[in-house]
């Protein structure tokens, strides 16, 4: 057996020779900088999201192949929200549009549960609801009954990813406002948190021994 394969995951477009790839590429020979610049070529798409990577790499020949996986269906919806992170509160971060869903889940058709579109949206559009996602400006439970109902076949027959200009527009829009509402609630939860009284434990009443009750 003359391949090994070392398994990783890099920050799109952002790999570096540090571990575990340049420890684990020193002792077989393979230039560190090639398979760097290979990766980031590859992934250069994909900035700002984590993606699983495979370096395979012949032992024999002192070669290498780079394989990519896709990212994390989170990554894929925070990247079409634009935004950096979602939340596991009940406070909504984010709007995104049936297409965008529909979109991911074309991209990560082959890692979902499900083998037709319409549960891989759902599947999706499950995501969204740990994620403090809405999706067209409503509540993700409200909209896989939506799917289940009929209301977006036209759109899941035509396999759209592309937002009609628009739309995406509103879409983004109301991602500002959940954004900003959501700022708000945060800065009030830490002001109300600096607030709240705290107990000094040095002057609580000192508790009488049983000795001492009876002097």
């Amino acid at each position: 057996m003359t391949k090994e394969t070392i398994s990783l995951l890099v920050k799109g477009g952002s790999a570096s020779g540090g571990p575990p790839l340049g420890p684990a590429l020193g002792p077989m020979g393979i230039p560190v900088n090639k398979v760097v610049d290979a990766i980031n070529k590859k992934t250069e798409s994909m900035k700002g999201m984590e993606v699983p990577v495979k370096v395979i790499i012949d032992t024999k020949n002192k070669t290498f192949e780079i394989e990519v996986g896709t990212p994390p269906a989170s990554a894929l919806l925070k990247k079409e929200a634009g935004v950096e992170k979602g939340t596991g509160s009940p406070i909504k971060v984010a709007d995104i549009a049936i297409e965008q869903v529909i979109k991911v889940a074309k991209t990560k058709e082959d890692s979902l549960l499900s083998t037709d579109l319409k549960n891989q949206v759902k599947e999706v559009v499950g995501t969204c609801v740990s994620l403090g996602f809405e999706v067209e400006g409503k509540d993700p439970k409200d909209v896989i009954k939506e799917i289940d109902e009929g209301k977006y076949d036209k759109e899941l027959k035509e396999g759209k990813t592309e937002v009609p200009p628009e739309k995406l527009e509103k879409i983004k829009a109301h991602t500002k406002e959940l954004q900003a509402e959501a700022e708000k609630v945060k800065a009030a939860q830490e002001a109300e948190a600096e607030a709240a009284p705290v107990k000094d434990k040095t002057t609580a009443p000192k508790k009488e021994t049983p000795a001492e009750e009876k002097k």
